[in-house]
């Protein structure tokens, strides 16, 4: 799950674009544009579900605002909820399918969090109304699952945390559905690519800026760009703290250490870096309805090197 958002865009934006679409459509491959559907009422949350505090007012923990040192007691317990998101996003890779909609996987996230006694961490996040993110081709981040049937030709990314025993763990992939054209196999591919490299990087002592400078680089190598607004981020007790994540060239500061535990999870798209955020206030579309495709996992740093956390057992 990305935090970051920006709004940029709007009337002007959009009177802009038309002006850009009459003059040269770029052609980015073969697929529908998505907009926002009609979305379902809330699920329920058994009573017997350890809930955040944010279940009941939408409002989370602040999370620290230097990155947090893990003692082996509380990495256990990251591990365990990593390694659960990461069992329910591979089973719903293994269901997803054309015709099913995303409010549909949405349930099945639901269903098999309830039923492993885990809450799904998006689910009244800041009055998010779903248990997980679904974004589908030119929805670059935060898409609501709502009535859409998935199409042939489509990309998906689907966004899973979950809070187990206390920890988040955050993850997500982008698949394929049916047929999809070369352009966004190469998008897809390029971004998961992008992701595994850049965790190679990780280890005691790198700066966190690496990160953003391998993937910027290594995505325009691979014929893409970086929507620069959507940031990975720490994870823990907190959905979201320190340190940030930036996907693109930066010198920010700040080192890596072992014990430190925060996601990786840059967004590529085929076109311009912009987004428009819409009145939902989460679903981010393209401005210039390009696909967009991103990977992301929870990695710890450990004493010679690091750990992916949200890898399917």
């Amino acid at each position: 799950m990305v935090i970051a958002t920006a709004n940029i865009g709007g009337a002007a934006l959009r009177q802009v674009r038309n002006l850009f679409w009459t003059k040269s459509k770029p052609n980015f491959g073969r697929y529908a544009i998505v907009t926002p559907g009609n979305v379902s009422p809330k699920l329920h949350v058994p009573d017997h579900i350890e809930k955040p505090t944010y279940y009941y007012d939408g409002n989370p923990q602040v999370g620290p605002e230097i990155p947090e040192i893990k003692s082996d007691a509380q990495i256990v317990k990251m591990r365990d909820s990593c390694r659960l998101a990461a069992n329910i996003l591979k089973a719903v890779g293994d269901t997803v399918k054309v015709g099913m909609t995303t409010d549909e996987i949405d349930r099945y996230v639901h269903k098999l969090s309830i039923e492993n006694n885990a809450y799904p961490s998006t689910f009244n996040y800041k009055n998010y109304p779903k248990s997980s993110c679904t974004s589908v081709n030119n929805v670059a981040c935060h898409g609501i699952p709502d009535d859409r049937p998935l199409e042939s030709g489509d990309i998906i990314n689907v966004d899973i945390t979950v809070w187990y025993n206390g920890y988040h763990g955050d993850c997500s992939k982008t698949f394929l559905i049916g047929d999809v054209d070369e352009q966004g196999q190469k998008l897809v591919a390029a971004s998961e690519q992008c992701l595994n490299e850049s965790i190679l990087l990780c280890k005691p002592k790198t700066r966190f800026s690496a990160i953003g400078t391998f993937i910027e680089q290594r995505a325009y190598e691979f014929g893409f760009f970086i929507v620069p607004c959507f940031l990975g981020h720490g994870i823990g007790s907190y959905f979201h703290g320190a340190p940030d994540i930036f996907h693109f060239t930066n010198e920010f500061p700040g080192v890596m250490m072992p014990g430190m535990t925060f996601t990786i999870e840059p967004v590529l798209t085929q076109g311009c870096r912009e987004v428009e955020i819409q009145e939902d206030n989460w679903t981010a579309l393209t401005a210039d309805d390009a696909r967009t495709g991103q990977f992301e996992h929870t990695v710890l740093i450990t004493k010679d090197g690091c750990e992916i956390l949200t890898l399917a057992s």
